[in-house]
């Protein structure tokens, strides 16, 4: 807890708070003879605070918290773009959020009728032939869309291939997935512009493979100049693709995975269609796949006969469920209305404006700080303080807490692992060049005080409630009451 803000308990008083409201004079009920005791033995714990202080309170606390609507969060990976509130008040349609998701199909057409146009959209956004709504977010997603070519290879009779092929640049995620799937990971190297190495990649692939989980662009924000060639190796090999939807932000309505060679995809809706990845959800996580995969899609799916939609469940090969129903139908509401409002131009700009961003903010960087590959990058981009480091020993920490002191929240850092001291950097197309200059201007000043104040860095941040905490310990001793 912030040591200059007291917890709720501290603010309660020994008399009355709310001395202007009356005590209930109303004699209590005795449900005794339904219930047995009715009531508690104790009075519960609550604190006996006023309504004025409560809310000065919490809304104290949440301005203690960064977000969006704060500025700038150019976390690598994570699009924390802004998310329009009409998508919010669509969501909120009690013909949306008032609906249960055991009501009888014919009572719910038209939540049926969007999940239906929604996948026909997703289709033609990423080159798929069909999707599956339940996954909560991008990592289930994941999960769902390995245990598909799972599903495929057993139902095939290849039983043998329990080999995931997956780029030392992956997200975490992926080796995690594949793992839990039940396949062992066999890594292949980047090579000196950050793409995969097509010979490392031949080295790789064997009858054993049951696959390749690949993200475009990568994680260090490089679009893969050999796509359809890998793809095209691994399907020679009898492998399927996967393709890690995380930074689709980057391609939308330029390039289509299922172009590109890939036969499921997942689709982080929450983070490139409304609703900004984080604070622990919502999330929505939707996976699409080629024809030759859908047989295996966890059951329902929504289909429409005649003038009518219904929830499919009549699946003989699916592999089953990731989630309960359909998934999170609110988050699929606003990526629903995200995508009709902007349109295929839309979504074209959007992606163009992304990557704009991203190029523009690398450049004005490029010169403080060392970026690792002379590639181009695309949305995101990753950069290093091994300069900084080498020089005047200031690290990565040490940059991004003083870059608190700006009132930024910190980029990604120390990922890719395959690059020292990184800090990856993805503005998204929803920041403006005033808000990017700002961002560069902080940065290039920190670089400047490591080279002529380095213990102002050390110390940092100096503007907050709290300095540097043990942050190990605060993930897995989170102080929570407030």
């Amino acid at each position: 807890m912030y040591k200059d803000t007291p917890i709720i308990f501290e603010l309660a008083t020994k008399s009355k708070a709310s001395r202007y409201i009356r005590p209930l004079d109303v004699p209590k009920p005795d449900f005794s003879s339904w219930f047995g005791k009715a009531y508690r033995a104790e009075e519960p714990n609550i604190p006996d605070v006023d309504e004025i202080s409560v809310v000065r309170h919490y809304t104290n606390l949440s301005n203690k918290n960064y977000h969006v609507e704060i500025g700038t969060y150019p976390l690598g990976s994570c699009t924390m773009k802004y998310n329009p509130k009409v998508n919010e008040d669509l969501a909120a349609l009690s013909g949306f959020a008032a609906t249960h998701p055991l009501q009888p199909d014919q009572t719910v057409q038209g939540n049926l009728e969007l999940l239906y146009h929604l996948e026909q959209l997703l289709n033609d956004v990423t080159g798929m032939d069909a999707y599956t709504f339940q996954p909560a977010a991008g990592a289930q997603g994941e999960l769902a869309g390995v245990l598909l070519i799972k599903a495929y290879h057993e139902d095939h009779g290849n039983t043998k291939r329990n080999v995931m092929i997956i780029p030392d640049a992956a997200h975490g995620t992926n080796p995690a997935t594949a793992a839990m799937v039940g396949y062992k990971v066999r890594e292949v190297k980047s090579n000196s512009k950050g793409m995969v190495d097509l010979a490392e990649l031949e080295k790789a692939l064997g009858d054993d493979v049951a696959g390749l989980m690949l993200t475009n662009p990568n994680t260090l924000g490089i679009y893969e100049e050999n796509i359809e060639k890998i793809t095209k190796m691994v399907h020679d090999a009898g492998g399927l693709c996967y393709y890690d939807g995380a930074n689709i932000n980057a391609i939308l309505m330029h390039a289509r995975p299922g172009d590109m060679g890939f036969d499921c995809v997942h689709m982080n809706v929450h983070k490139s269609f409304s609703t900004p990845h984080g604070g622990g959800g919502p999330g929505a996580g939707p996976v699409g796949c080629k024809a030759i995969l859908e047989p295996y899609l966890p059951r329902p799916v929504v289909r429409k006969k005649e003038e009518s939609y219904y929830l499919d469940y009549d699946r003989p090969k699916t592999y089953g469920k990731v989630r309960s129903f359909v998934g999170s139908f609110g988050v699929l509401v606003k990526t629903y209305a995200y995508i009709l409002r902007n349109g295929a131009e839309g979504l074209h700009q959007a992606a163009e404006g992304a990557v704009a961003n991203s190029t523009y903010l690398r450049e004005r960087l490029k010169h403080a700080y060392r970026v690792p590959y002379d590639t181009p990058s695309m949305h995101e981009f990753v950069m290093t303080a091994e300069w900084q480091k080498e020089k005047y020993d200031c690290n990565t920490i040490d940059i991004v807490k003083r870059l608190i002191d700006f009132g930024f929240h910190p980029p990604t850092i120390y990922f890719p692992l395959i690059v020292p001291e990184a800090m990856m950097l993805e503005p998204t197309e929803t920041e403006t060049w005033r808000d990017l200059d700002q961002l560069a201007n902080a940065f290039l000043k920190i670089a400047k005080e490591a080279e002529t104040n380095p213990e102002l860095l050390k110390n940092a941040p100096h503007d907050t409630p709290i300095s540097r905490p043990d942050e190990t310990r605060a993930a897995r001793e989170p102080i929570l009451a407030g």
